[in-house]
């Protein structure tokens, strides 16, 4: 009888074990985008659920939205990323949600960006090189660039982009 005690004992922490463990290792998946609620957390621009939204989820399942990946490192630097769980960028071409760490970049000062940051990102790298070949000109960057590099707004693009809202006619990308 006693073998059997232990037996059980030894059976039902093994499971008490398993099941909290596999508790702790939930994967964290991006919130959809409402277009007509979500505001960027830095700028308070609506967010479109589009090839530029991007998303942090901190620890406490709180997800926040941004317009532009400019805003997510502007709202990172002020804040810091302790209390952040996993980000997510969308791919240029398709608009899925990507790890913002398993992402490639595109950089250059004549992609137009909703607040002029000019970077996009790519689930793929080979599609990030394909953009770079097709348009002759930019860098491609990694998410560890991305943590070095100068985010700066391109002020001449959003100055032309507001006097182009101000007269109705549109703006086109690179």
């Amino acid at each position: 009888m006693k073998k059997q005690n232990l037996l059980f004992t030894a059976l039902a922490a093994l499971l008490i074990s398993t099941t909290l463990s596999g508790c702790g290792t939930k994967e964290v998946q991006p919130v959809a985008v409402d277009e007509k609620v979500d505001k960027c957390a830095i700028c308070n621009m609506l967010v479109k659920d589009d090839k530029f939204a991007v998303e942090l989820v901190q620890e406490n399942g709180k997800a926040m939205k941004f317009d532009d990946i400019g805003c997510l490192f502007a709202w990172a630097a002020k804040n810091g990323t302790d209390q952040v769980q996993q980000q997510f960028v969308r791919d240029y071409n398709t608009d899925e949600w990507v790890k913002i760490e398993k992402a490639a970049y595109v950089f250059h000062k004549d992609i137009m960006t909703p607040m002029a940051y000019n970077v996009i990102s790519f689930k793929e790298k080979a599609d990030a090189e394909a953009f770079l070949k097709q348009h002759g000109q930019g860098s491609l960057l990694t998410y560890d660039d991305l943590t070095k590099h100068s985010w700066e707004m391109n002020k001449e693009m959003m100055k032309e982009k507001m006097e182009h809202n101000h007269s109705g006619s549109g703006m086109s990308g690179m």
